[in-house]
């Protein structure tokens, strides 16, 4: 009797068998193919970012780099095929925290807390917590909520009535793009454009300078020979050049990645509209001017069916959005000059914030930048401006959120007025985010560019997003306001950043690892 394996075979479920069409698929391709689209896709086949982690036999596992020909015989468990009681719990906890605010990743942190339990964990301690979640990476939410979450399915605790219509309103404000709040969120349920494409739709991947059609997303990446990305001994370094002069005050930036974890994804019917990029999320901005709306229309057009254009890690680090690099040199007097990388619109923001200052845009070769990314070229200016003054004060963002920040024994504590707070479980999430994003930003974020522009980054852990273990307490003060409904997260980026860098010695450099 032969030992190789069959050609067809099924796996178990959540309780039910699903057929398996071709043994060189991993795990992650047969749950997506069958519908199960809680599992998410953040970094395939990179086994780094733990949006795709299931419950295989009870124990957690990331779904991308697990061959599907070893699952016979074994239960798989999702989020969706928990106890519907322990779902809700995970769900209401989740949104009762404000630990999930997009939902791409939190499937998948459900699951591996899930698994510390089964094997005997405590959920309320939270160094067995911060071990589990090193397996995970979150952009939004900066950890503290997700650790409070877990706290919170432990001891039972009861959830409180909200306003789900004005937690929403907060989360657009903040994530500058429509998105819904509700428990449902955190168990991948926020509506993502490939999570909601017709099911018979045909599937679009990059491919060299084209794309790779196919009838499923396993069949259009084998023909378009996807090739796993790696992280390079390239030294990120600043690609601007500081100008001369007798400057009290320089700093440089390199390249950075917004690591946002859904990769960009859109649909179309023929002759339709496209459906995505920007669902249940705004990536920071840095989704907001993609064009795979047009190709998604195009091939839909020219195959008369509704095609699925779907990128994964690699395409977004080369080809998505990032921050507008910048060198700075300030005099005693305020005045000085920054160069940055040409970005659309990028001159007119800094003017704005420094009017006596020159703006110079320069070509850097490298990926393409946006000046809509968060607080792109104003907050570094305000960077500078801090190190000029020798300390931070409050930092209005120029659509009128105000924020301070401190570091007091290790911690971050933050002052945030948004004008009506509308939700403060949803304010505080985005507060805290930022606040990650902005201490990764200073500490410990960028990307390694040659000087012919070739990205050479290409996995998510070589970012430098910080884990949850190296995420310290972050506390946060929502200022009481009458004021109209405002954006505040990208106030607390500014001066979380500019608290940081100070502490930090106003290095000449960041990130400053």
């Amino acid at each position: 009797m032969s030992d190789s394996i069959d050609r067809v075979f099924e796996i178990s479920v959540d309780g039910r068998q699903v057929a398996v069409t071709d043994e060189a698929m991993t795990l992650l391709d047969v749950l997506r193919e069958a519908g199960v689209t809680s599992v998410k896709d953040g970094c395939a086949p990179q086994g780094q970012c733990g949006c795709c982690t299931v419950l295989v036999d009870g124990a957690p596992r990331v779904s991308c780099v697990t061959p599907v020909r070893r699952m016979r015989g074994r239960s798989i468990v999702t989020v969706d095929g928990l106890d519907a009681g322990r779902a809700e719990a995970w769900a209401s906890a989740f949104c009762e925290s404000g630990a999930s605010q997009c939902g791409f990743c939190t499937p998948g942190i459900i699951c591996r807390l899930e698994g510390l339990v089964i094997k005997g964990g405590d959920l309320t301690d939270d160094a067995q917590v911060g071990r589990a979640l090193q397996a995970h990476l979150c952009r939004c939410t900066g950890w503290t909520t997700i650790r409070e979450a877990a706290v919170s399915v432990a001891s039972g605790a009861t959830v409180a009535v909200r306003d789900f219509a004005a937690a929403g309103e907060r989360a657009t404000l903040e994530g500058r793009a429509d998105q819904s709040v509700g428990p449902d969120v955190a168990l991948g349920r926020g509506g993502f454009a490939d999570d909601i494409a017709p099911a018979d739709a045909l599937v679009a991947v990059p491919a060299g300078e084209g794309w790779a059609v196919a009838a499923t997303l396993f069949e259009a990446r084998s023909a378009a020979g996807k090739i796993q990305g790696r992280r390079t001994t390239l030294e990120p370094t600043p690609p601007i050049a500081l100008p001369e002069g007798d400057w009290a005050v320089t700093l440089q930036t390199g390249w950075v990645d917004p690591a946002y974890l859904e990769p960009d994804s859109v649909w179309c019917e023929p002759g339709g509209e496209p459906v995505g990029p920007l669902l249940n999320g705004g990536a920071f901005g840095a989704k907001s001017h993609s064009r795979l709306g047009e190709v998604a229309r195009r091939i839909a057009d020219e195959r008369g069916r509704s095609v699925r254009v779907v990128t994964d890690r690699e395409w977004v680090v080369r080809n998505g959005a990032k921050r507008p690099p910048v060198a700075i040199g300030l005099r005693v007097d305020g005045s000085g000059e920054v160069r940055v990388a040409a970005t659309h619109g990028i001159a007119d923001i800094l003017r704005a914030v420094g009017p006596a200052i020159d703006v110079v845009e320069v070509d850097a070769a490298g990926p393409p930048t946006s000046a809509a990314i968060r607080g792109a070229g104003w907050v570094e200016l305000h960077l500078a401006l801090a190190g000029l003054r020798g300390h931070v004060g409050s930092i209005r963002a120029p659509d009128g959120g105000i924020a301070t920040a401190k570091i007091i024994d290790g911690a971050i504590r933050i002052t945030v007025d948004a004008g009506q707070a509308l939700d403060d479980v949803v304010l505080r999430s985005y507060a805290i985010g930022a606040a990650h994003m902005a201490l990764g930003w200073i500490r410990s974020e960028s990307i390694a560019v040659d000087e012919q522009g070739t990205v050479h980054d290409l996995t998510i852990r070589s970012f430098g997003v910080l884990r949850a273990i190296d995420t310290p307490q972050i506390k946060v003060e929502i200022v009481e306001s009458d004021r109209p409904p405002v954006n505040g997260s990208d106030a607390v980026f500014a001066a979380v950043a500019a608290a940081v860098w100070l502490e930090a010695g106003c290095p000449p450099v960041i990130p400053t690892r």
